[in-house]
């Protein structure tokens, strides 16, 4: 009989700004503000939870932060020390499972469902995880314990910071729990949606649930209002994307924290995407034959379209140009809630490029042999130091996490 699935969602606690203030004895219990200086153009990376307290907040400009909190304490960003310290964070989670999925630096959802046996239910592994991640790292983390990743990447944000939340599985405790959240705590409700639901006025899941499907979907269109029910009931059937699993396919999608009508923002963000998907290519030690483009639109209408590689390939320079000719092949229909590209139909060796007439090997079979070798250093360069490590120029922007 098979196990009921547990997966559990890691989140570091305000994470920069508590490696700063584990680093600095002194600053412990201060505001923290780790990004650009207070007279400087620039953002907040993240700051500590003293620094909340003034309504400092993530991708906040620093000159608003000063005002706001005039004590606070600028930091400038060491990513050496940060990934360091996600180094020790993801070591200790896969010592209980090889099912680990990094979103970034700071949080990570794992199945644990064949972890039982080892080391007990997930509420025994979260307690475990949070135990070692104060003793090894010094640090603080929230997690949340549920059957599908939606719903623990909900709790782990309900009691932070050092919170553990568990999303009961009876059907009527786990409609009980969800009822009284937020909409604005559904996945892919932005502020546009979360206004246009209040005009309901449907503020709760559970309001959201008793409403008139009708209604809603005039609210905020068919395909959303059909979304927004399937996670209020806490449904979710995607599986953990661990790098030691066999995929089928690689992908990688980013939502926009607002509907986006800038197309070169679009573009920028799904040539990052292609180039992520190149990474995971050559980690995987495969390459790939087809390419995939996923868009969502505003109104949660969702448009897909592939094309196959001229060759089987894991080059960025390869999924870049794919992911530019599937976008520009497709509609311009208004703003985009999300984009997404994927690669599939896999193959554990390269293809040779053809042959001119004098039986030399094509020039451009050489070009993808160095591309690729050098992809591969540069690939190193960012696991020992960080994903920023090495960025193209028109990315020098500050880092856009904002840390729980």
């Amino acid at each position: 009989m098979a196990l009921p699935r547990t997966i559990l969602h890691v989140d570091m606690d305000a994470f920069f700004a508590s490696v700063e203030q584990r680093d600095h004895p002194e600053w412990r219990g201060k505001p923290v503000i780790v990004g650009a200086g207070p007279n400087e153009r620039g953002v907040v990376s993240t700051c500590s939870y003293e620094a909340r307290a003034y309504g400092v907040r993530s991708a906040m400009p620093s000159r608003t932060a000063a005002k706001l909190c005039p004590d606070g304490i600028f930091v400038p960003p060491d990513f050496k020390r940060y990934k360091a310290a996600s180094d020790g964070l993801m070591a200790i989670l896969g010592s209980f499972t090889p099912c680990v999925e990094p979103l970034s630096l700071d949080e990570a959802f794992l199945d644990v469902t064949g972890s039982r046996r080892l080391f007990g239910d997930g509420v025994a592994i979260a307690e475990a995880i949070r135990a070692r991640v104060k003793e090894e790292l010094r640090l603080t983390c929230s997690v949340g314990v549920a059957k599908n990743m939606f719903l623990a990447k909900l709790a782990s944000d309900l009691n932070k910071p050092d919170g553990l939340t568990v999303v009961p599985r009876e059907p009527e405790a786990l409609a009980a729990f969800l009822a009284p959240l937020p909409v604005s705590r559904l996945w892919g409700a932005g502020p546009k949606a979360v206004a246009a639901l209040a005009r309901g006025p449907i503020r709760t899941f559970g309001e959201l649930l008793a409403a008139d499907g009708t209604y809603l979907a005039h609210l905020v269109g068919k395909n959303a209002a059909a979304f927004f029910r399937a996670l209020a009931r806490g449904e979710d059937d995607r599986e953990v994307a661990w790098e030691g699993a066999e995929a089928k396919s690689i992908s990688r999608e980013t939502t926009f924290p607002e509907d986006e009508r800038d197309w070169g923002k679009v573009e920028g963000a799904l040539r990052e995407l292609a180039e992520d998907v190149a990474r995971r290519l050559r980690l995987d030690g495969r390459y790939a034959k087809t390419a995939r483009l996923k868009i969502r639109w505003g109104d949660f209408e969702t448009w897909t379209r592939q094309r196959p590689f001229a060759k089987a390939t894991r080059l960025a320079r390869d999924c870049r140009e794919a992911a530019d000719a599937l976008l520009a092949a497709g509609p311009r229909r208004g703003a985009v809630r999300l984009v997404g590209f994927g690669v599939e139909r896999f193959s554990e060796k390269p293809e040779s490029s053809p042959r001119d007439l004098f039986g030399e090997v094509d020039r451009r079979e050489e070009r993808d042999r160095k591309e690729e070798r050098l992809e591969a250093a540069v690939d190193e360069i960012r696991r020992k130091l960080g994903k920023n490590a090495i960025r193209p120029a028109d990315r020098l922007d500050p880092p856009p996490k904002g840390e729980g």
